[in-house]
């Protein structure tokens, strides 16, 4: 071969090679620039705000945006992005492979108002505070050996509202051996006395006008309370133009109304177990409260004082597990209404493993596999918080061959995902016996598999997945087993929810309820 083929071969192979490498570093860029698709629909100025502050609930909009963008895409607050997903294979990479980078809260007002400046565990910043009052809370109350210790708080309280359920009956049934209920007050009441025995040493007394007043005021707060802190205002997205949100401004009073009444209930009990400690009557089983005044003692933790700090945390343990249980529990027995063979099937598993001569306790659950489907079932349908709490990704990333800035807000439509079609056999359709197949049988709500995810996702999921397991399962098995449940009229439930942070049942849940045991309590 002669010198002018070889320096041709020589010029077309560093071409060749060349082209190779401009074509990688094309195709790397591309890959890594590439963003998700934008939802079209956005106003000028203001993006998507409608979305979250429009006639339909939010993960409604969301849900029939995915249709036609993808399971996932952005929308726009304003000024800012926000990631949307509903698919459990782009959850589960975005809260494994890169958890920590979203394991921030974004800060928005109602999360400053409400969340008290971020001494609130729930909204406070991913970082020391807030992994050091995760793990006093994991530890002093929600561990297994903790939860055993006052597990008495939930019998006696679970077994007191059962005897007052029968009282009633007796005492109001009308000729058909009926008395009409509103479960949801019901099951209100229930969880607030739990909740609060466990966190403050506090319970009212049924009966007592007094108690009864101070319950239902403590209950409305609550709901406001998770009632605003699911919604943006204008300044959330255009913080420059905040003070013409006269709507926002009226919100925000009523968010400070809502602050000052949550934080005089709780100042009150605090100063109730700080007295009694100087006093050495402390209870020999503590409460929450009681644990919380001997280990936060010092006034500047990350800027908050002592009693910021054990407000702050005990007012998002009450408000958050009291309602949530309730919203649960009110969905549950509102599917088994509108769907009667599986009520006489859960109370039939329940005559046949327990019997109607004895009440079902704790270790019967086991045993319950029908009941347990019907919990999982209402969890995937209707869990209490239709849309995660939104995050923020703390550095750039990469998510599904997606380049996602950091800043971007990330909010997984769990509505959405639970209803994948993909995964799901007649996805809107309540059928409890999906998980006594094959298919869904190992299927749990601990955040093991992305499919299911009632609780959330990640390190910032909800803590409290075995105390609400535990009230789920057994207020629900001893309901069914002492009671029957017939809706007036034969009418359907109404299932239409509320929009916040949690999902509740919009209109009281009136229900038909005669006994069923052989001998009450």
């Amino acid at each position: 071969m002669d010198l002018s083929h070889m320096q041709e071969n020589y010029t077309v192979v560093l071409g060749t090679f060349a082209l190779i490498v401009v074509l990688y570093y094309i195709s790397f860029f591309y890959k890594t620039t590439a963003t998700p698709p934008k939802a079209g629909g956005a106003w000028p100025i203001i993006g998507h705000f409608k979305v979250f502050n429009g006639p339909d609930l939010p993960h409604v909009t969301l849900s029939s945006m995915a249709d036609r963008y993808g399971p996932i895409f952005t929308v726009r607050l304003g000024i800012r992005n926000i990631l949307v997903v509903s698919n459990w294979e782009i959850v589960k990479d975005i809260f494994t492979t890169h958890d920590v980078i979203v394991s921030d809260r974004p800060s928005y007002i109602a999360t400053k108002i409400l969340g008290k400046n971020g001494a609130s565990f729930s909204f406070t910043p991913y970082g020391p505070y807030w992994r050091g009052m995760r793990k006093i809370i994991s530890q002093e109350l929600l561990s297994n050996s903790r939860l055993n210790k006052l597990k008495h708080v939930q019998v006696f309280e679970l077994e007191n509202s059962i005897k007052n359920m029968h009282e009633l009956w007796r005492e109001k049934k009308d000729e058909q051996g009926k008395v009409l209920v509103e479960m949801k007050k019901w099951f209100g009441e229930l969880n607030m006395n739990i909740i609060l025995k466990m966190v403050a040493g506090k319970r009212y007394t049924r009966g007592e006008s007094e108690d009864q007043e101070e319950m239902m005021s403590c209950r409305e707060v609550i709901r406001e309370w998770l009632h605003y802190l699911g919604l943006f205002l204008l300044a959330d997205a255009l913080p420059f133009l905040g003070w013409l949100d006269f709507s926002g401004y009226k919100k925000k009073k009523k968010m400070k109304r809502v602050t000052r009444e949550l934080d005089s209930m709780l100042g009150k009990l605090l100063e109730e177990h700080r007295r009694k400690r100087s006093y050495g009557k402390a209870a020999e089983v503590k409460d929450f409260m009681d644990v919380m005044t001997k280990i936060v003692e010092d006034d500047d933790i990350a800027g908050f004082n002592a009693d910021t700090i054990i407000k702050a945390t005990c007012e998002s343990l009450i408000a958050g597990s009291a309602d949530t249980t309730t919203t649960m529990l009110t969905w549950t027995l509102s599917l088994l209404l509108n769907n009667s063979y599986a009520l006489r099937k859960a109370q039939e598993e329940l005559d046949t493993q327990v019997g109607k001569n004895r009440q079902v306790n704790e270790t019967d659950i086991q045993n319950l596999v029908y009941l347990q489907a019907v919990v999982k079932e209402t969890l995937r349908l209707y869990p209490a918080t239709f849309l995660n709490p939104p995050r923020a990704f703390t550095k750039d990333c990469t998510i599904a061959g997606y380049h996602v800035p950091k800043g971007t807000w990330v909010i997984v439509n769990t509505w959405k995902l639970h209803r994948d079609p993909k995964i799901w056999s007649d996805p809107c359709e309540f059928r409890p016996e999906r998980f006594l197949s094959a298919n869904h049988m190992g299927l749990d709500v601990k955040w093991t598999n992305f499919d299911l995810i009632p609780f959330g996702v990640g390190r910032r999921r909800c803590p409290g997945i075995g105390l609400a397991s535990q009230i789920l399962h057994m207020v629900l098995a001893t309901l069914l087993q002492n009671f029957d449940f017939s809706i007036p009229n034969d009418a359907l439930i109404d299932m239409s929810a509320t929009p916040g942070l949690t999902n509740a049942k919009a209109t009281s849940l009136e229900v038909l309820v005669s006994s069923r045991l052989n001998a009450t309590i």
